[in-house]
C-alpha cells in the first residue's frame, strides 16, 4: 500500500516526541545508556546531557602529520567536538572510482579525534559549499542526463542517496557512531538549502525528501539541516550566522534543542578582498549570548587571516612581522586546485588556530592512520592565535563553571535600564544560581545593581556569574595573553638560488585538439581536470587592412564569462585580464601589432576554482565569449564565428614536469624574469628546526607551486586589493612535503614574475603580550566549582597580567613595558601620557630567563600616579621567547 509523504512525516514526528520524551529520564539518572538523544534543552550523548564547544576542521585541508597537533590544541582550547564536512568530489572524483587515502583519509582522522577522547560532528551534505571547488560536487555529476542539482530531481536524488548511504555505511563498518560506542554525535544533510529554495518549483518537497531519506539511514544519531526552518520530522533546524543568540528564531519543534553549526568568527576571504577581522571580544560575546538564552552547541566556522606587513630587519635573517587577527577553529589551506572560484589559497586563517601547523611523526600504516598518535607535548606556537584562542579557552572554563544550571536551571530574565538585563537559570533545590549580566548597548558603558551588589558593565559585553555572585568573565575583558607572527627567511634553503626555465607552448590553430566554429565554453572541455584551456584562431589581413596612421593601432576585443585570461598575438604576449567573485564575466581589450598576411590568437583562457554557491551550478559558464578587432581600415573584424582550436592544459602540466618523474621530460635553461606562461624550477635544502615553512611570493605574478610533486595551491600577487596589496602573499609548505636535501620546487608563471626573489621562509609565534587593567576580572582559571559553591584558589583574588613561552622556549627579552595608558597592539604598542618606566624594569626581574611569569596589575607595584588624567591603569608587556638551549 502507498503512503503519502503527509503520513511518512506525521510517523517521524510522533516517533521523534517518543524518544524525546524518553531521553528525558536517561538524561537526569545519568545511566549507562549508549547512543544520542535530545530534548528542548540539550543533546544528551550515552545519557548525560552536555555543553558542547565545537571548532571546523576540514581534513583535506590540512595534512595527516598536522591532524594530531590541530586536534590536541583544540582540546586545550576548551573543545569537545570537531565538525568537519565531507568532500564528494574528493572521495568520488570519477564515478565509482572512491579515494580514502592520505589527506582524504575520514575514517582516521574521525579515529584520531576519537582518541582525544571529543566527539565529532559530520557534515555529510553532499553539498557543502564550504568555499570548496564546486561546493564539493565532482564534475561528473554535472554530467548526468536531464540532472538539476538540489531539487526534486530524480537523477540528482539517486546519486545523493547512493553517496549519503556509502559514507553511512563506512562509519557503520567502523563503529564510528555514538550509538555504536563512536565518536559521531550529529549528521547533517544538505547546507543552507533556504538560501536557494526559491528558485526551485521543488525545493520544498526535495528538502522532505532529504531529511526523511536522512533518518532512513538508520544511523543512530540526530540529524541537523543549518538555516532550515521547515527541516522535517526529527531533523534539528540549526543556525548559522555571526550572532545566533539575537538573530535565531529558534527550534522549529519544541522538543528540539537549540544548535548553532556556523559561528563565522571572521569573514572568508577571496583574492582581491581587503583585510578582515572579528575581535575575540566580539566573538566572546556572541557564543555567551547565545549559551545565556538556552543554547548548549555552538561551532566556530572557520576564520582567515591576511597579512600586515610588519618590520623587515637587515642581518643574517630577515624578519616579516603580520598581525594575529582570526573563523573556522582551524582553516587551512586550499591545497592544488580545491579553493572554489576566486578563493584564497589560505582558508580561515584568522581562526583560533592558524594555517600553519606542526607535524606529528610518522608511523607504519595501521588500518585507516597513517601518523603517530604520539602527544605533542611541546606544543609549537605557530598554531594559536592570540588571544582569539586564549579568550575562547577561558570562556569555555567559565561555562562549564555553569553546566548545572544551564543544562538542568529554570530561565528568568530580570530587565534593568534599556539595553542591560540579567538572564538567570536556578535550580533551588540544589542550590544552583547561574546568571548572566548583559549590556546590549554598542556605545554605552554601564553599572547595574543585581542581588545588593553594583556590577560595571563595559558596552557590548556580558559577565558570566556562575554563582550569581562572583564575575569570573567578561566577555570585553580579555587576560589571555596576545602573540604576533613573524616569518623568518630561511638561511639554509636561500643557498643555491639557482632557477631555470621552460616556457609552455604558445600553440596555433594547427596544434587544437579540438575544432569548432566559434569559442567553446570552458569548464566543459576542462571537465575540472585542470585551470586552463587555450583558444586559438588565425585569420589573414591585406596590407590596405591595416592602419596607416602610426598612431593608430589594430585592439583585440574578448568578452569573457570568467574567470581571468592572458592573450597573445603572433606568439607576443599582450596583456591579461580577469573578473572577480562578485561579477566573474569581463571585456578585455589591448592594443597589439598585426603583419600583412596570416596573424594567429591564441588565449589562455583559466578558471581559478569552481563556483561553490546559488541555484544551478550545473549550468554555470565561463571561457571566451566574443572575439572582434577593432582599429582596421576594412572596420571591425568579428572572429566570434571563426574556427578556432583548443587544447586542454598546459603542456608542462600533461608531462608532469613539476615532479621528479617528469622534470626532465622538456629543455631547461637559465631562467630569464617576467616571461609570460613560463616554467621556473630549483632545489632547496628544508629549513632547520621544526618550525612551519612557507613561501613568501611577492615578486610573481599568478600561477602554480609544486613541492616536490605536491601542490601548495594558486598564487595571485598582481591582483591588488583595495589597499594596493595582494590579498595573499605567503603560502604555506607542510614540513611533510619536504626531505632533508634537494627539494625540487616547480612554479608555473601565467604572466612574469621574479624568481629568484621567492622567498623560503620558517613561521614563528614568539613575540608574545599581555595587556590587562585592574578593572579586569581576576583570571577565570581562579575559579574552580565544587557542589554548589564557586571556589577560588587565591583568597584575596585579583587582575594579573600573565606570559608564557611554549615549545621548550623562555623569555629572552622584554621589548615593551608600561603601566597607564599605553596604546597600540601586540607587535606594535607604544606609551601613553601616564607611562611608568620602572615597568619595564619590574617586568624584566620577574621574566627573564623563565618560560611564563606572572604581573600584577596595581599602580603600587610600578610606582603609577592614579591620578594622571587619562589614566586606565593599564598593564601592557611584550616579551621575545627564543630556545631554552
Amino acid at each position: 500500500m502507498a503512503v503519502s509523504p503527509e503520513t511518512t512525516a506525521r510517523t517521524l514526528v510522533s516517533l521523534f516526541l517518543l524518544a524525546a520524551i524518553a531521553s528525558t529520564g536517561a538524561a537526569h539518572d545519568g545511566g549507562s545508556v549508549q547512543g544520542v538523544t535530545y530534548d528542548s534543552r540539550s543533546l544528551i550523548i550515552n545519557g548525560r546531557r552536555e555543553l558542547l564547544f565545537s571548532g571546523s576542521v576540514h581534513y583535506p585541508r590540512s595534512t595527516p602529520e598536522m591532524w594530531p597537533d590541530i586536534i590536541e590544541k583544540a582540546q586545550h582550547g576548551g573543545l569537545n567536538v570537531i565538525q568537519t564536512y565531507v568532500f564528494w568530489n574528493i572521495h568520488e572524483p570519477l564515478y565509482g572510482q572512491f579515494n580514502f587515502e592520505g589527506r582524504y583519509d575520514l575514517v582516521g582522522f574521525i579515529k584520531l579525534v576519537q582518541k582525544n577522547g571529543m566527539y565529532v560532528t559530520l557534515r555529510l551534505g553532499p553539498f557543502i559549499q564550504a568555499e570548496w571547488n564546486h561546493g564539493g560536487f565532482p564534475f561528473w555529476l554535472r554530467e548526468v542526463a536531464n540532472i538539476t542539482f538540489r531539487t526534486d530531481n530524480e537523477p540528482f536524488k539517486h546519486h545523493m542517496e547512493r553517496f549519503a548511504k556509502t559514507i553511512v555505511q563506512m562509519m557503520k563498518d567502523e563503529k564510528l557512531f555514538a550509538s555504536q560506542g563512536g565518536p559521531i554525535i550529529l549528521l547533517q544533510i544538505e547546507n543552507e538549502y533556504n538560501n536557494v529554495a526559491r528558485a526551485f518549483e521543488g525545493g520544498s518537497k526535495y528538502i522532505q525528501w532529504a531529511g526523511n531519506m536522512a533518518v532512513g539511514l538508520d544511523a543512530g544519531v540526530p540529524w541537523v539541516m543549518c538555516k532550515q526552518n521547515d527541516a522535517p520530522g526529527p531533523v534539528i533546524n540549526a543556525c548559522n550566522g555571526r550572532n545566533c543568540g539575537d538573530t535565531f528564531t529558534g527550534p522549529n519543534h519544541p522538543s528540539k534543542p537549540s544548535l548553532w553549526t556556523e559561528n563565522w568568527t571572521a569573514q572568508y576571504r577571496v583574492f582581491g578582498d581587503p583585510p578582515s577581522q572579528r575581535s575575540a571580544e566580539d566573538l566572546a560575546y556572541s557564543v555567551v549570548r547565545f549559551f545565556s538564552k538556552n543554547g548548549t552547541l555552538t561551532n566556530y566556522y572557520m576564520v582567515w587571516n591576511c597579512c600586515f606587513p610588519g618590520s623587515m630587519s637587515e642581518g643574517s635573517a630577515h624578519l616579516l612581522t603580520f598581525a594575529s587577527p582570526a573563523h573556522q577553529y582551524h582553516g587551512g589551506t586550499n591545497f592544488g586546485r580545491t579553493g572554489a572560484a576566486f578563493m584564497m589559497t589560505r582558508y580561515y586563517d584568522e581562526a583560533p588556530l592558524d594555517e600553519f601547523g606542526r607535524q606529528a611523526p610518522r608511523k607504519l600504516r595501521s588500518g585507516f592512520l597513517v601518523i603517530a598518535l604520539t602527544p605533542v607535548l611541546h606544543a609549537d606556537p605557530g598554531m594559536q592565535k592570540e588571544p582569539k584562542w586564549g579568550h575562547l579557552r577561558d570562556l569555555h572554563h567559565a561555562l562549564k563553571l555553569c553546566r548545572k544550571g544551564l543544562l538542568w536551571g529554570t530561565p528568568s530574565v530580570q530587565a534593568f535600564d534599556p539595553g542591560f538585563e540579567a538572564r538567570l537559570y536556578e535550580v533551588p533545590e540544589g542550590n544552583v544560581c547561574v546568571a548572566f549580566l548583559t549590556n546590549t548597548n554598542r556605545k554605552q558603558d554601564g553599572t547595574v545593581s543585581f542581588r545588593g551588589e553594583e556590577y560595571y558593565l563595559p558596552r557590548r559585553s556580558i559577565s558570566i556569574l556562575p554563582d550569581c555572585k562572583t564575575v569570573v568573565f567578561n566577555s570585553q575583558r580579555v587576560n589571555a595573553q596576545h602573540n604576533a607572527r613573524t616569518f623568518v627567511v630561511a638561511k639554509e634553503s636561500s643557498v643555491k638560488n639557482r632557477w631555470q626555465m621552460s616556457t609552455d607552448l604558445i600553440p596555433t590553430l594547427r596544434h587544437a585538439s579540438v575544432i569548432s566554429k566559434g569559442p567553446l565554453e570552458l569548464m566543459n572541455l576542462t571537465k575540472d581536470t585542470t585551470d586552463y584551456l587555450w583558444y586559438t584562431t588565425s585569420f589573414k589581413l591585406d596590407a590596405d587592412d591595416l592602419p596607416r596612421r602610426h598612431d593608430i593601432r589594430p585592439v583585440l576585443q574578448v568578452s569573457n564569462l570568467g574567470h581571468a585570461m592572458h592573450a597573445f598575438v603572433n606568439g607576443k604576449y599582450i596583456g591579461s585580464g580577469h573578473g572577480t567573485k562578485i561579477e566573474k564575466s569581463f571585456v578585455f581589450q589591448k592594443p597589439m601589432d598585426l603583419n600583412a598576411g596570416t596573424n594567429h590568437i591564441a588565449i589562455l583562457g583559466l578558471t581559478v576554482g569552481l563556483p561553490d554557491s546559488g541555484a544551478y551550478l550545473e549550468h554555470r559558464l565561463a571561457g571566451v565569449h566574443t572575439v572582434v578587432i577593432q582599429g582596421l581600415n576594412a572596420g571591425t573584424l568579428d572572429l566570434s564565428h571563426s574556427v578556432w582550436g583548443h587544447q586542454v592544459g598546459l603542456t608542462g602540466e600533461t608531462l608532469g614536469i613539476f615532479s621528479e618523474k617528469g622534470v626532465n621530460a622538456v629543455k631547461w635553461e637559465e631562467a630569464k624574469s617576467d616571461t609570460p606562461v613560463a616554467w621556473y624550477k630549483r632545489y632547496f635544502d628544508a629549513p632547520s628546526g621544526h618550525d612551519p615553512v612557507a613561501l613568501e611570493m611577492n615578486s610573481m605574478g599568478k600561477g602554480l607551486v609544486w613541492i616536490n610533486g605536491e601542490s601548495i595551491g594558486r598564487y595571485w600577487i598582481s591582483y591588488l586589493n583595495p589597499l594596493g596589496k595582494a590579498s595573499q602573499s605567503v603560502y604555506h609548505v607542510p614540513r611533510s612535503f619536504l626531505k632533508p636535501k634537494d627539494n625540487l620546487m616547480v612554479v608555473f608563471e601565467e604572466h612574469g614574475g621574479k624568481p629568484e626573489d621567492i622567498q623560503i621562509v620558517t613561521v614563528k609565534r614568539d613575540d608574545i603580550c599581555t595587556v590587562v587593567s585592574d578593572v579586569h576580572p581576576p583570571h577565570v582559571r581562579s575559579w574552580s566549582r565544587e557542589n554548589s559553591q564557586i571556589l577560588s584558589g587565591d583568597d584575596d583574588a585579583k587582575p594579573e597580567a600573565r606570559l608564557k613561552c611554549t615549545g621548550k622556549k623562555v623569555i629572552q627579552s622584554i621589548d615593551f613595558a608600561s603601566f597607564g595608558n599605553p596604546d597600540g597592539m601586540c607587535g606594535n604598542f607604544t606609551a601613553g601620557s601616564c607611562h611608568t618606566p620602572q615597568a619595564k624594569a619590574v617586568a624584566e626581574k620577574a621574566c627573564l630567563g623563565k618560560e611564563s611569569c606572572v604581573l600584577p596589575v596595581a599602580p603600587a607595584a610600578y610606582g603609577a600616579d592614579v591620578g594622571c588624567p587619562g589614566t586606565t591603569a593599564t598593564l601592557a608587556v611584550q616579551a621575545k621567547c627564543v630556545p631554552k638551549n
